[in-house]
């Protein structure tokens, strides 16, 4: 068990990154023209999510899954890694409702073929990276404080 709890953490790890630099990106993304932030969207994050993002949240769900039936003895820590589950059910949720219909509109998008209303196709994209990370963090922080209690029982 104790090589599920750090592969769940390594998940719960590498599932966090992507999102949080989303957030720290932000501001910078906003000021770039359409133009510019087309070419980003298809070129710069091109293959991120089905090589990283998607199998790292993926994993965590399923560790924290396996932790849930193996911590089911201890409430406090079960509580916690339900927590962390419901977390990375819910980022895998968020990505297929905000950000996978902004993916698949500006596949097929040129400069010369950019809607008018392109800033709120980048406002639903950021949207769902910025409450990805939140559930990140949340997921990451439940997983750090039940194992911290493993560890000291």
């Amino acid at each position: 068990m104790r090589c599920v709890q750090w592969m769940n953490l390594v998940f719960a790890i590498v599932a966090a990154l992507p999102p949080l630099a989303h957030v720290l990106e932000l501001p910078n993304k906003l000021a770039l023209n359409g133009a510019i932030w087309l070419a980003v969207q298809q070129q710069l994050y091109r293959g991120w999510g089905s090589v990283i993002g998607g199998p790292a949240e993926i994993g965590a769900l399923a560790t924290s899954v396996v932790l849930l039936v193996a911590r089911r003895r201890n409430a406090k820590t079960l509580w916690l890694t339900l927590i962390a589950a419901f977390s990375y059910a819910a980022m895998i949720a968020t990505f297929f409702m905000l950000n996978a219909p902004v993916n698949e509109a500006v596949r097929g998008w040129t400069p010369a073929s950019l809607p008018s209303d392109w800033p709120a196709y980048r406002l639903r994209w950021e949207l769902g990276h910025s409450i990805a990370a939140v559930l990140s963090v949340v997921g990451l922080a439940a997983l750090l404080r039940a194992r911290i209690l493993e560890v000291r029982d």
